[in-house]
């Protein structure tokens, strides 16, 4: 009775409870850093609209799974994405958010992955400060929130390193290998990207060794990994097709579009993982600075790398050798695209984390100072990528939508637009895909590969060859193009009157009525 009347007198509580909520704090750490990743995630993950890739994603989604294992075959990306989200939208729905969620769950998973990795390498500070930095990380907010597989494949990665861990740690433990080849063979049916982590995981044991010989020579690692050849046996046929066909990809723009790269290209990478901008507009010392810091903290955590397993050492190689191996490599051939090394850039918060962590101990103005730094370029990046335009491509297709009338024809220019256009459709009216003869004479239909695979098989329904062509009777036509010259559809016929024009980012619709000939009536 006296301490019940304590308590309600507002005097302190009982040591023991203070005790209690010490003990609980320490357990539930990660979950107010999972609320944070998901606040960021969940925000502003239906502004944009559906762009193409993502409108790729839902139209190859719509078909049975044997069907997306063939025309994925045909894809540049392997199907397993494509088979979760044919069996998510069948449970979920097909809305933005609900195509877009799948992502966000697997980015939030991935921050729990990351401060799980943190945590079994550092301590429990580099853990929560790594939760931190991934919750907030610019990159992996961004592809958190796209209906594509670049989310999925890190989270498929980063739990393969951590199963690589434990193994290292404990290498007569055969079953986090066994993870380790489950999760590596899902991130092979992902994105064909994995291989980089493959030979950041394979660089890394080469440099390590265990209490008696090095790693990469025990019998049971070479098992493990071809395992996951053999579980991946399957696809190669489907890999040998697509390799004998990238002409055809090139042809339909589907490879080739990324540019080559520049001594600046390195640097700019950071910056996008960072900070979502390539950092060119900025003056030269601070464009420089943030990939210097970063070199020497990454340089800084492997020399102080005392632990005998060199774990810290594994997270550099992790983060920066697939960066530096695309770099390369695209002096031949154009690889360089941000998200495609989403999955690597993860590793990066883990790498400041530990830093942050080791220099607290003898530096700690600097490592705050340094930290807060971090922190507002990460903040002012995810400020910008937040900044929507409100109008956006789903407006363009409301907008006919709203005007449609019975009998209109749809003209889409690109496959980059149709896309998009099919998934806002509310017509009931199937677009049709502009397809003229290229200038050589030669056919501009899609061929079998890359984006045409989705569309081909309804060529008699969907392409249209000209203009000129248009049914007798057919009184207005929508046309959906690039808004910047040159007019995709140039010649316009000469009695096809403009009724409206809308403009929307860097795309627009026209209307046209068409005059018919006087011995022509409509129906």
């Amino acid at each position: 009775m006296k301490s019940h009347e304590h308590n309600v007198s507002g005097k302190s509580p009982a040591p023991g409870n203070a005790k209690k909520f010490a003990v609980w704090a320490r357990k539930l750490w990660p979950l107010p850093i999972l609320l944070l990743a998901t606040l960021a995630r969940v925000y502003g993950s239906t502004a944009s609209a559906i762009w193409c890739d993502e409108g790729s994603s839902l139209l190859m989604s719509q078909y049975s799974p044997s069907l997306i294992w063939v025309h994925s075959a045909h894809d540049v990306h392997p199907p397993l994405y494509f088979l979760l989200l044919h069996a998510w939208i069948a449970a979920f729905g097909d809305s933005v958010f609900s195509v877009r969620f799948i992502s966000v769950l697997t980015g939030v998973g991935t921050v729990a992955l990351g401060m799980w990795l943190a945590y079994q390498i550092a301590t429990r500070r580099a853990a929560v400060l790594a939760g931190v930095l991934l919750a907030l990380l610019p990159i992996a907010v961004r592809y958190s929130q796209e209906a594509r597989m670049y989310s999925l494949m890190g989270f498929f990665l980063l739990g393969a390193t951590i199963a690589l861990v434990y193994w290292v740690k404990n290498p007569e433990r055969h079953r986090y290998l066994f993870v380790y080849v489950l999760l590596m063979a899902a991130s092979f049916y992902t994105h064909y990207f994995t291989g980089l982590c493959v030979l950041s995981h394979w660089a890394y044991l080469l440099l390590v060794r265990g209490d008696k010989r090095r790693l990469i020579t025990r019998p049971a690692w070479w098992v493990a990994n071809s395992l996951i050849v053999l579980l991946y046996i399957p696809w190669i046929p489907s890999l040998i097709d697509l390799l004998q066909h990238l002409d055809q990809l090139k042809a339909g723009g589907d490879i080739g579009w990324i540019l080559p790269v520049t001594l600046h290209s390195l640097p700019s990478t950071l910056w996008q993982y960072l900070a979502l901008t390539d950092g060119l507009d900025l003056k030269w010392p601070v464009y420089f600075a943030l990939p210097l810091a970063l070199a020497l903290l990454t340089g800084a955590v492997c020399r102080h790398d005392r632990s005998p397993h060199k774990l810290h050492t594994l997270m550099a190689i992790y983060t920066f050798l697939p960066l530096i191996v695309v770099f390369l490599v695209s002096w031949i051939t154009p690889l360089l695209v941000e998200r495609y090394l989403m999955f690597s850039a993860l590793g990066l918060p883990i790498i400041l984390a530990v830093a942050f962590d080791r220099m607290k101990r003898s530096f700690r103005y600097a490592a705050i100072a340094t930290l807060v730094t971090f922190l507002a370029v990460e903040l002012g990046g995810l400020s910008n990528y937040y900044q929507k335009d409100d109008d956006q491509f789903n407006t363009l297709v409301n907008f006919v939508n709203e005007n449609y009338r019975a009998n209109d024809r749809i003209i889409v220019s690109d496959l980059f637009w149709y896309f998009s256009y099919v998934y806002y459709n509310k017509t009931g009216s199937v677009p049709l895909l502009y397809t003229p003869p290229q200038a050589n004479g030669a056919s501009g239909r899609p061929g079998n590969y890359g984006f045409g695979t989705l569309v081909n098989n309804d060529a008699d329904k969907i392409y249209f060859d000209s203009l000129e062509n248009l049914p007798v009777g057919q009184t207005r036509v929508w046309l959906i193009s690039n808004s910047e010259p040159p007019d995709d559809f140039s010649p316009i016929p000469e009695n096809w009157h403009k009724v409206s024009t809308l403009k929307v980012g860097d795309t627009q619709v026209r209307l046209y009525s068409v005059r018919l000939p006087y011995n022509v009536k409509a129906n």
